[in-house]
C-alpha cells in the first residue's frame, strides 16, 4: 500500500469513526453485539460448504444407523456430530449452516425486490404528484389490508396451482421470494414518497430542472440519494420479517422443500420429534432463527435512532 492509499485509509476510517453513525455504534453495547451475531451468522452461512463437517443434503453421506444422537455432551452422542442428528443421521450443526445459508439468501433477495419496487413507486408517486400519486397510494391502502404473511401465503399458493407440479421443487425458492418480496414494498414506497415531496421542493431540485436535466437524471442523481436513508432502516428491519415470513411458510409447509431446507423446515420437521425425546432437532435451528432476527432487529432499531435527527 503506498503512502497515499494509507494515508486516504486512515482518513477514511477516522471520518467514519467521528462520524455519528460511528459515534453512536462504538457507544452502543448492544448494536455492536447485534453486528457481530450478524455478521458471524452471515460469515458461517456463506462458507458453509467449507466450514459443514458434513453435506446434510447429499443422501450419500446419510447413516441410518446415526440416527436421532444426541448432542455429544449428552451420553450417547459423538463428537463427530457436534449437535446431535436427525432421524436420517444428518448433522444438525451442518444442517443449521446450511439453512441458514438459505434462510439469509431468500430474505436478503426479498428484501431487495421489495425495495426495489417500494423506492422506485414512492419516488414517481412524490415527484410527479396527482392521479399517479393517488392511484399508488390507492394500490398501497388495499395491500396494507391483508398481513404480509396471507399474501406471502396466497401468492405462494397461487404459484403452486398455476405451475406444474413436477416444477415446484426446482423454482420453490423463486416463488417464496417473489412471495416476500412483493408482500412488502409498501412501506418502502409510503417512505419514499413522504420524503420525496419534502426534496422536490428543495433547491437544488429546481436548480436541476432549470439546467434541463431530465426527470429520471433528477431522481436519481439528485432526489434518490437524499430519501435512502429512511429505506435503508426499513430494508434493516425488513431482512428480519423477511426471514421469520420464509420461516413461518417452511414450517406451514408452502415454503422450501426439505431438499431446499431453511430454518424454518428444519424446525417443521424437528416438531414431529419434539415430544419424542430428540429434542434437538428442532431447537438448535429454533435458537439460530431467534439469534439471527433479534440480532438484524437491534440492529435495525439502533439504526433508526441514530439516524434520527429528532433524538440527536
Amino acid at each position: 500500500m503506498t503512502g497515499v492509499e494509507s494515508r486516504f485509509s486512515t482518513s477514511f476510517w477516522t471520518q467514519l469513526r467521528d462520524s455519528d453513525v460511528g459515534y453512536g455504534f462504538l457507544r452502543s453495547p448492544s448494536a455492536m453485539v447485534s453486528a457481530f451475531v450478524s455478521g458471524l451468522s452471515i460469515l458461517a452461512a456463506a462458507l458453509a460448504p467449507w466450514i459443514a463437517p458434513h453435506n446434510p443434503f447429499d443422501p450419500a453421506t446419510y447413516s441410518l444407523s446415526d440416527g436421532f444422537l444426541p448432542p455429544f455432551w449428552i451420553e450417547g452422542g459423538s463428537a463427530n456430530y457436534l449437535l446431535g442428528t436427525d432421524g436420517h443421521g444428518r448433522d444438525v450443526f451442518s444442517s443449521i449452516l446450511y439453512g441458514a445459508r438459505i434462510s439469509l439468501a431468500v430474505g436478503l433477495s426479498a428484501v431487495l425486490l421489495a425495495a426495489g419496487i417500494g423506492i422506485l413507486l414512492g419516488l414517481v408517486a412524490g415527484y410527479f404528484g396527482g392521479y399517479v400519486d393517488a392511484a399508488i397510494m390507492r394500490i398501497a391502502d388495499v395491500q396494507l389490508t391483508f398481513p404480509a404473511i396471507l399474501a406471502a401465503m396466497l401468492i405462494d399458493g397461487i404459484a403452486r396451482a398455476v405451475l406444474p407440479r413436477e416444477a415446484h421443487a426446482h423454482i420453490a425458492i423463486y416463488v417464496v421470494i417473489f412471495a416476500i418480496g412483493i408482500s412488502n414494498w409498501v412501506q418502502y414506497a409510503r417512505t419514499v414518497r413522504g420524503s420525496t415531496l419534502v426534496e422536490k421542493g428543495k433547491e437544488y431540485v429546481q436548480a436541476a430542472r432549470v439546467m434541463g436535466q431530465s426527470t429520471v437524471v433528477i431522481l436519481l442523481r439528485h432526489v434518490l440519494p437524499n430519501v435512502l436513508g429512511p429505506a435503508l432502516v426499513i430494508a434493516t428491519i425488513g431482512l428480519a420479517l423477511a426471514i421469520l415470513t420464509e420461516a413461518t411458510l417452511s414450517f406451514l409447509g408452502l415454503g422450501l422443500s426439505a431438499t431446499q431446507a431453511s430454518l424454518g423446515t428444519l424446525i417443521r420437521v424437528g416438531n414431529d420429534y419434539l415430544f419424542s425425546g430428540e429434542w434437538w432437532i428442532t431447537i438448535f435451528p429454533g435458537a439460530a432463527l431467534i439469534a439471527i432476527v433479534l440480532s438484524v432487529n437491534v440492529l435495525g432499531d439502533w439504526l433508526r435512532d441514530v439516524l434520527n435527527p429528532r433524538l440527536r
